[in-house]
């Protein structure tokens, strides 16, 4: 069998994870890798047995897919030019940082017909667990996730940086976009937001959200109400409390994708490009819904979402 030849744009903490996923993975050969930190690049090339390109434009033309892991503002102009390549693409969240780019990422995705997944991979732990095929919605939703600031994703507004895992999950159980948002926010390291909260009505539901990049300690918990009971997750712990009947899994951090949520979320980019899997984990259109509540969120706090 042929294999996928893989790049990986940018060689930051989740480049070097795709990197990885992609030189274990017997479907694919891991190809190399841009990053304008040409000794970062040249030291993740070099784990792999793989090369440092000198362009952007040069590892496109070397691959047949690439993850987009560079910061967030350069995932929009990044996906499209790695489109206009003809290359299907897994783009780190969040899809894009501007909704033009993100409808016209697919747009051009469709029309092409490549494949684009995004990272929001929290959403494979709610389907290890068995969140996702629930017989009940939620009808209150409360979900927190901060830690202290690490300069990561620092070109975003923590709304993008770490609250779009929260949104995806909740636009997943809830099936529905919100009727109204409100939110507060204050910043410490630029003009955006680094700690946000965010009030959402849906029709029979509320949710509450709450990111953070500036705190002492991390806590990253989601917790749902339901009529029959509610469900208290730790991300951290990889545990949970349930107290509905719903028949969950409480071994779900031992499961091939509970315990490897990014790996899995990889494979079954991969298994979509060669047409196993019918999609990705998450596609450009559900990720475009993501960004689009991020920014709604942003506007409503007053603080832009680019720094």
């Amino acid at each position: 069998m042929t294999k996928l030849r893989a790049g990986v744009l940018g060689a930051g903490a989740f480049g070097r994870i795709h990197a990885r996923k992609y030189a274990e993975d017997a479907r694919t050969h891991f190809v190399g890798v841009f990053d304008p930190d040409d000794e970062r690049a040249q030291q993740l090339a070099d784990t792999h047995g793989a090369e440092s390109f000198e362009t952007r434009d040069a590892l496109f033309a070397a691959c047949d897919i690439v993850t987009i892991a560079s910061p967030p503002s350069f995932h929009g102009d990044a996906a499209l030019a790695a489109l206009k390549a003809g290359k299907h693409l897994l783009i780190e969240k969040p899809l894009a940082t501007d909704v033009e780019r993100g409808m016209e990422i697919v747009k051009q995705a469709r029309e092409k017909k490549l494949v684009v997944g995004c990272g929001h991979q929290e959403r494979l732990v709610f389907d290890a667990i068995g969140l996702l095929s629930t017989p009940e919605r939620p009808t209150h939703i409360e979900s927190v996730r901060e830690g202290p600031w690490t300069g990561r994703s620092a070109d975003v507004s923590v709304t993008l940086d770490l609250m779009v895992h929260d949104l995806d999950l909740a636009l997943m159980l809830l099936k529905q976009k919100p009727a109204k948002v409100t939110a507060t926010a204050r910043s410490e390291h630029g003009r955006t937001a680094d700690r946000i909260e965010a009030n959402l009505a849906f029709a029979g539901a509320e949710a509450k959200f709450v990111s953070s990049r500036i705190e002492e300690g991390r806590q990253r918990y989601m917790r749902a109400r339901y009529p029959s009971g509610e469900v208290f997750i730790d991300f951290m712990a990889r545990k949970f409390e349930n107290t509905t009947n719903f028949p969950l899994n409480a071994a779900f951090a031992e499961t091939r994708i509970g315990s490897d949520p990014l790996g899995a979320n990889v494979a079954q980019f991969i298994d979509a490009v060669l047409g196993v899997a019918s999609r990705p984990v998450v596609n450009g259109e559900e990720a475009l819904a993501v960004l689009e509540l991020a920014l709604e969120v942003d506007a409503a706090s007053g603080l832009p979402s680019l720094t």
